[in-house]
């Protein structure tokens, strides 16, 4: 299984993240496990579609 790396930040009351190895996959949130979640199907689909 591959892995990947996420950055998290919160920026305000909004978290925000990206996959740093596919272009496009990023994500915002108003809470951190909301924002996991999301990158998580947000890759899932990425890798689905390609």
């Amino acid at each position: 299984m591959a892995e990947y790396t996420a950055v998290v930040k919160q920026e305000g009351e909004w978290w925000i993240g990206w996959i740093e190895e596919i272009p496009g996959v990023n994500c915002q949130e108003r809470t951190h496990q909301e924002l996991l979640d999301t990158l998580r199907v947000t890759l899932r689909e990425a890798l689905e579609f390609n």
